[in-house]
């Protein structure tokens, strides 16, 4: 849902609500459809971007299930040509379908999500795009929150939730 507004720069403001799940491919093909209308019309408006949590599947495995054989079960003699067809897509947006790795719950990605939004917009934005990137081009699992973020990146999403003192300085 897109709203508009006057900002106090003189330009509008868009205000978009995305409802995505962080497994769903055609969620990131539209992040990357909406970021190039974004960049084509920044000089006239303003965008602010709110990210929130739809679950593709909620009774989904904490603990993650192979991703090819979890699409295999789910798409049975479709599967090869979503598969083609989302290679295709991915393709055309310079990017590489990667279909390694596990799949399942998204909830703690929805939860980083909205911690990294309490630390400004720009940055659940930036952090959408990450998770898109890292599951669907780096077989990274979505439940797993440590294989997102470097010390540094972590720093840099989520401040507020670090106390930076002395003994940090020495676990680099």
């Amino acid at each position: 849902m897109a709203q508009s507004v006057s900002s106090s720069a003189g330009k509008k403001l868009i205000r978009i609500d995305v409802s995505s799940d962080t497994v769903c491919p055609w969620c990131f093909v539209g992040k990357r459809n909406l970021d190039k209308a974004i960049a084509s019309s920044k000089d006239q408006y303003d965008f602010e971007i709110r990210w929130h949590p739809f679950f593709l599947n909620p009774s989904a495995p904490k603990e993650g299930v192979n991703k090819k054989d979890f699409y295999e079960n789910k798409f049975g003699s479709q599967n090869q040509g979503i598969i083609a067809r989302m290679t295709e897509v991915f393709r055309g947006l310079g990017l590489e379908y990667n279909m390694s790795g596990l799949t399942g719950n998204t909830l703690d990605s929805h939860r980083l999500l909205y911690l990294a939004g309490q630390q400004g917009l720009d940055k659940q934005h930036n952090l959408a795009e990450e998770l898109f990137l890292g599951y669907f081009t780096q077989g990274k699992y979505i439940g797993d929150k440590c294989a997102y973020f470097s010390f540094d990146e972590f720093f840099f999403f989520f401040p507020s939730l670090v106390n930076i003192n002395h003994e940090l300085t020495h676990l680099k």
